[in-house]
């Protein structure tokens, strides 16, 4: 022992303790689950954000939604009641996680004309933001707030000097910079991963050339990293949900064709929440997506025209594989006008949602029923064939369950079932539902059991359901009824036709073929006939159509005599060739000032950005809000005018001349000199006789008005002169409708 040198052996020890830890202490470490986990895929890495959900009810999870805000210093009521109504009420849910999708605030003048961004409502959105996350007692990591297009109105690139989005809202002081963030909710037995993308242009135009989300291949990419995070990694059923601030409607593809349904269909996402349209549309913006095992028609890449794209159900053959994918879009209405609030319930993968209306002020009871589904809006795990064909574990359904939130302790909790199999409404269950009592709960959760099999039928609407509750104060809280199918079968829902215009017609893909469609139509009105008068056989006149009665006789007599004009048809055409070939005007697209561009009929070309190449064209398909009003309600109306105003003319020359006895007009001129008839008294004569001419003139007049209310609004939308940035585009069309009234006046 003496021997030994103890230093040397210390040193040693040290040493193999050191190698240990970096050996075992470390992979151990990294094996256990951190709150935040990295994952590389795709060359991206992704941030995982777990949040435990460790207090009961354990089956359920829920969350709510608000949109549209809409913060505007011209509106302070809105701020108001947000501060006011929000804050109490999130304290009596306490959300897992409240998602905000975009235009939270307003942008716009108080005219409505003038769309930038206004500091002001960036710092009041703050400022309400905080109070309300002081007053809910919720942690401000479960707020997630997207950018929506007004919160981009007039923004040239993210992280400069006029992206407020970066400095004031909750993702940007969290530092959440990227486009797409995702959070995954997890209990004892399942995982819910959220994605939230931002689709905004990366060049921010000033409205109203500002309406659609644009994902790019980059953004696809990162979408593929966020969705399949948790693919491999977990032996927990996983539901994803996605929320951004577009409908898919109103989402263009990107550059290599991709789009958001084909995405989320391939990663088998449940449900698409998003905002942007309101409620002034109608309150039923729901689309059921489903990929077909069959080639779909071409007609379905521009329209859907049910909100179911296909049948659901209805069939007891079993699909290879499993069901088909699908997923529900689920839009909601706006907090701007309609106070909206949404409830998203997850429980057991089956995913429900409620929403409430704040417009007569906060509400003391909210009852969000998870099972059984509303047979009308029911999500992917409830399919016709995942409960005939995959053998699902029959648990979830034998009873039936709900959320209830109440300022007031809660009473008594009533479940009722009504058929409607008669046509009347019949009660034929009434039960009590018990609170499922936890240690530690987030929110009060109550079940039933029931026989759930005895209520199998094939009518999916046969059966409705209705929850009461009454609080220690006695006052009664009435869910709606809403209609399920434990056999999965989806009740169909009809769009009305504001609803389909907005959500069934695919705008993005519909763009250019509605565009080139009118462009053609226009051209071959004016050229067709201008060809046949090269023909003396193919050329029509007023006498040949009253002698045969034909239609299209009459038709092309009256585009030949809008031929006959030269200057008026030679306008016309030269006014479409301008149209096609160059810009419509330049004006400002920025909030600063400085930003310039010109816009044609494929965007917006933003010269002063060094991001922005020569020629690549921004803003498409947001310009078709100028393009095609602009050509179905000015220049197609315009040309119809001068159609039938060059026509009439020819009627009245027609019958002038039977009147006078006079066969050719060159003796008609002949005997007007004779009888001392000026060109006065003619036009006198004339106008006091031709009503129908009148008519058409009063319709000129109407035409260019909305053409100056047009102007007027692209004047001040983008801080123009109409003398110097767009003259061709204000003054055309009137002064063709003032020249074609003018050489029309007479017979001659």
């Amino acid at each position: 022992m003496n021997h030994l040198d103890f230093p040397r052996i210390r040193e040693m020890g040290i040493l193999i303790l050191t190698i240990l830890c970096l050996n075992y202490i470390i992979p151990l470490s990294s094996i256990a689950a951190p709150l935040h986990r990295r994952q590389k895929a795709a060359g991206k890495t992704v941030s995982q954000r777990v949040i435990q959900v460790k207090e009961g009810p354990e089956s359920v999870i829920w969350a709510v939604q608000l949109s549209d805000l809409h913060f505007s210093v011209h509106h302070p009521d809105r701020a108001l009641d947000f501060k006011k109504i929000i804050a109490p009420t999130l304290q009596m849910i306490n959300p897992s996680l409240v998602l905000i999708t975009g235009d939270l605030t307003d942008g716009k003048s108080e005219d409505l004309l003038t769309m930038k961004q206004n500091e002001d409502e960036w710092l009041e959105y703050e400022n309400v933001m905080k109070d309300v996350v002081r007053r809910s007692g919720l942690d401000k990591e479960i707020f997630y707030d997207l950018r929506g297009n007004h919160d981009n109105f007039g923004v040239p690139a993210v992280g400069g000097t006029y992206d407020f989005f970066s400095r004031h809202s909750i993702n940007g002081q969290l530092g959440r910079r990227d486009n797409i963030n995702s959070v995954t909710v997890e209990t004892q037995d399942h995982k819910h991963l959220f994605v939230g993308l931002d689709t905004t242009a990366s060049v921010g135009l000033r409205g109203p050339t500002n309406l659609f989300g644009h994902p790019t291949d980059n953004l696809f990419a990162q979408m593929d990293s966020h969705l399949s995070q948790w693919d491999h990694l977990s032996n927990k059923p996983l539901t994803k949900i996605l929320f951004g601030h577009f409908p898919l409607s109103f989402s263009a593809s990107s550059h290599s064709g991709k789009n958001l349904k084909d995405v989320f269909l391939n990663h088998s996402a449940s449900t698409y929440l998003c905002g942007h349209l309101h409620s002034r549309f109608g309150k039923n913006l729901k689309r059921h997506h489903h990929q077909s095992s069959r080639n779909l028609l071409s007609s379905q890449k521009f329209f859907q025209f049910n909100i179911h794209q296909m049948s659901s159900g209805g069939t007891n053959n079993c699909p290879p594989g499993g069901p088909l994918p699908e997923f529900w879009e689920w839009e909601m209405g706006d907090w701007r006008k309609s106070r909206a609030m949404r409830v998203l319930a997850i429980d057991r993968g089956l995913v429900s949602y409620l929403d409430v209306d704040f417009s007569s002020g906060a509400k003391k009871t909210i009852v969000v029923p998870t099972f059984p589904l509303d047979s009308r809006t029911m999500s992917t795990n409830s399919g016709h064939e995942s409960y005939r064909c995959l053998n699902m574990n029959p648990a979830p359904y034998q009873t039936v369950r709900a959320l209830v939130f109440s300022v007031s302790p809660v009473l008594s909790v009533t479940a009722r079932v009504y058929d409607r199999s008669p046509g009347t409404l019949n009660l034929v269950m009434e039960t009590p539902m018990i609170k499922v009592s936890e240690e530690v709960s987030r929110g009060d959760f109550y079940a039933a059991p029931w026989n759930h099999k005895a209520f199998e039928d094939p009518s999916p609407d046969r059966f409705w359901l209705q929850i009461e509750v009454i609080d220690i104060k006695g006052s009664s809280t009435l869910t709606e009824l809403r209609p399920f199918s434990i056999d999965g079968l989806g009740a169909k829902i009809s769009w009305t036709w504001k609803e389909f215009f907005v959500m069934g017609c695919q705008w993005s893909a519909l763009y250019y073929p509605i565009f080139w469609s009118a462009v053609y139509a226009f051209l071959c009105i004016l050229l067709i006939p201008k060809l046949l008068l090269l023909f003396p056989r193919t050329q029509y006149s007023y006498k040949s159509f009253t002698a045969e009665k034909r239609y299209i006789n009459g038709i092309f007599w009256a585009l030949q005599e809008l031929c006959r004009v030269p200057i008026l048809w030679y306008g016309i055409v030269a006014y479409l060739l301008y149209l096609l070939l160059c810009p419509w005007f330049i004006g400002h697209v920025s909030t600063d000032v400085q930003e310039t561009g010109y816009m044609t009929y494929m965007g917006w070309v933003v010269r002063s950005l060094k991001d922005v190449k020569a020629h690549e064209y921004i803003g498409s398909p947001d310009v078709m809000v100028i393009v095609l009003p602009h050509l179905f309600f000015v220049v197609f109306p315009a040309i119809f005018v001068s159609m039938a105003m060059a026509a009439e003319r020819g009627v009245f020359k027609e019958h002038f001349l039977s009147q006078s006895g006079k066969k050719e007009e060159d003796d008609y001129r002949k005997s007007t000199k004779n009888s001392n008839i000026n060109d006065r008294t003619r036009l006198k004569f004339c106008s006091g006789k031709r009503w129908i001419r009148k008519v058409l003139f009063a319709v000129s007049l109407a035409i260019c008005w909305k053409h100056v209310m047009s102007c007027r609004t692209m004047m001040k939308a983008y801080d123009m002169n109409p003398l110097f940035h767009f003259p061709v585009y204000s003054f055309g069309i009137p002064f063709l409708l003032a020249y074609t009234a003018y050489k029309t006046r007479t017979i001659r």
